[in-house]
């Protein structure tokens, strides 16, 4: 198995930024797509993004086009998510998730490793 620790939260005003990463321990990210989901309260959780660790293609849904860039880093097997723009419906709880395979898919049941989650809130 591949084990998620997710890092960088916080508290923010709208417009800011913030970076979060998602390290894997256990065994490294090769051959696995890697996501970001976020949940807030009282709603789903729902896809974000998502990259392939061998190809770095890359997946996002439409609101945070623009904004959010996923990347890795292959040496310290780490991926992350640059947040730009903040807005207030960006708050959520953040996880990172994994599968083998290639990225594509924005279901959550189709991720088989999860992290914690980090808190992301940005007042208005």
């Amino acid at each position: 198995q591949v084990q998620l620790v997710e890092s960088g939260g916080g508290l923010v005003q709208a417009g800011d930024s913030l970076r979060l990463s998602c390290a894997a321990s256990g065994r490294t990210f090769s051959g696995y797509a890697v996501g970001w989901f976020r949940q807030a309260p009282g709603k789903e959780r729902e896809f974000v993004a998502a990259i392939s660790w061998s190809t770095s293609r890359t997946y996002y849904r439409d609101s945070v086009k623009g904004r959010f860039t996923i990347s890795r880093d292959f040496a310290k097997n780490t991926v992350y998510l640059a947040m730009n723009t903040l807005k207030p419906e960006d708050t959520a709880v953040y996880y990172c998730a994994a599968k083998l395979g290639v990225a594509g898919t924005r279901s959550p049941s189709e991720y088989d490793y999860w992290g914690q989650g980090t808190q992301v809130t940005v007042s208005s």
